[in-house]
């Protein structure tokens, strides 16, 4: 169960009802060997260069599209708050200042609220749409990959 939800003008925020614990999840979006797994969206695979789990640490890598084109991607470490917060900035690309990723257990599993933040409206509003659906299909990924690993 998910959905796009509106925030500011320049930030996309993506909502999902995850059947896995707050620790489960965390550890999905913290481990590298888990998170190479499901990173992306349909179709892509990952390559993981640098991965500093630290505040200001690194997470370099390389995104593979389904046409075997290499997309490099730079991050760098802000917040980490184990089991419900994680804090980076992407810095190459598309450029977004801020990510945050908020983990809330609930009876059912754990709410996921995953914020984009850019640095203006402009800068958003023509990838927009790619990011909210690339989002979700980064979210399905994550929950396939939760529930195989039940």
């Amino acid at each position: 169960m998910s959905s796009p939800s509106s925030g500011a003008a320049h930030e996309v925020r993506s909502v999902r009802l995850l059947s896995a614990s707050r620790d489960r999840v965390f550890a999905a979006w913290t481990d590298p060997e888990q998170l190479a797994r499901w990173w992306g969206p349909k179709g892509f695979t990952n390559t993981f260069h640098a991965f500093e789990l630290r505040p200001e640490g690194l997470w370099d890598f390389t995104m593979h599209g389904p046409n075997n084109t290499g997309f490099r991607n730079t991050c760098l470490f802000k917040r980490i708050e184990p089991p419900g917060y994680l804090e980076f900035d992407h810095l190459k690309e598309m450029h977004f200042y801020k990510a945050m990723v908020t983990l809330t257990g609930t009876p059912e599993g754990t709410r996921i609220e995953w914020t984009m933040r850019f640095d203006t409206v402009e800068e958003l509003a023509p990838i927009r749409a790619f990011i909210e659906l690339a989002n979700e299909e980064n979210l399905d990924k994550l929950e396939a990959l939760l529930l195989h690993m039940k």
